[in-house]
């Protein structure tokens, strides 16, 4: 519950994930665990598994609008983030949508690549997400190597990773964290910048294979941080313990990259 004692609301704007390890199921499962009420806006639909991805339809323009609306007009959001946005018309159309409901706490994850290996942002649509989506975002949550993408230049070092955080700040979002997690260490160190200060967020690297929808996972938590209330880093730490522990208490599932355990409290009581 929210200090006004209703229950505190977020929106995912994104893709569905047919193997339900990420994607709008990976984010509604996040904000059940976290105590928030989730709605959903679908982008598209994948025919995806543990394996990799087989066919991608993108929803019409109109259909993306109308979901928006539906959930606006009448139940609201106290935070949003958005995750796979395939295309530049996709893109323009959920950052109009944003801009007229005025959604302020808005957590951009740049989807462009699945764990797979598949493509998950068309190439022409770099520049829309740049100019569109960016400058609404509350903060945006590249790994390395869409950070990478977002400021065309590699990525080797700490001082490389804070200058592409304040490169990318440039673009507009009110803040940028650039996570680390993906490359094999012995910590996960995610750095976020606000404009003003860098602060890093650390947690044991957790190997297994079963990390299929981090990134959609971290930053639904981090969503739904911002609707309970909490301030950007507290927010952020709380995503980041959460995504720990989810990897932590991961199952096996399929012959591929795996989904994390987003219920291991509920299961564990269980």
């Amino acid at each position: 519950m929210t200090r006004s004692g209703r229950v505190p609301r977020a929106m995912t704007i994104a893709g569905s994930d047919s193997g339900g390890g990420a994607g709008i199921q990976a984010d509604l499962k996040t904000f059940a665990a976290l105590g928030v009420y989730g709605t959903s806006v679908l982008t598209a639909v994948t025919a995806q598994n543990t394996l990799g991805v087989t066919a991608v339809q993108e929803i019409e323009s109109d259909v993306i609008t109308a979901q928006l609306d539906a959930v606006m007009s009448d139940m609201g959001a106290d935070a949003a983030k958005t995750g796979m946005l395939a295309s530049a018309r996709i893109i323009a159309t959920v950052a109009s949508g944003v801009e007229r409901h005025r959604i302020r706490k808005l957590v951009v994850d740049p989807v462009m690549v699945a764990a797979s290996g598949a493509r998950l942002l068309h190439a022409d649509a770099m520049a829309t997400l740049k100019s569109k989506l960016l400058p609404l975002a509350l903060v945006v949550t590249p790994n390395i190597p869409e950070a990478e993408a977002l400021v065309d230049g590699k990525i080797a070092t700490v001082d490389q990773v804070k200058d592409a955080a304040v490169a990318i700040k440039r673009l507009g979002p009110g803040a940028v964290i650039i996570k680390g997690g993906h490359r094999e260490s012995s910590e996960a160190i995610d750095l976020l910048y606000d404009g003003r200060t860098f602060r890093e967020f650390r947690a044991e690297w957790v190997k297994t294979t079963s990390n299929h929808g981090t990134g959609c996972t971290f930053s639904a938590a981090i969503a739904s941080g911002l609707a309970r209330g909490l301030p950007l880093p507290r927010a952020v730490d709380l995503a980041k313990q959460y995504v720990t522990s989810a990897l932590r208490t991961a199952f096996p599932m399929g012959g591929g990259h795996g989904p994390l355990n987003h219920l291991f409290e509920l299961w564990s009581k269980s």
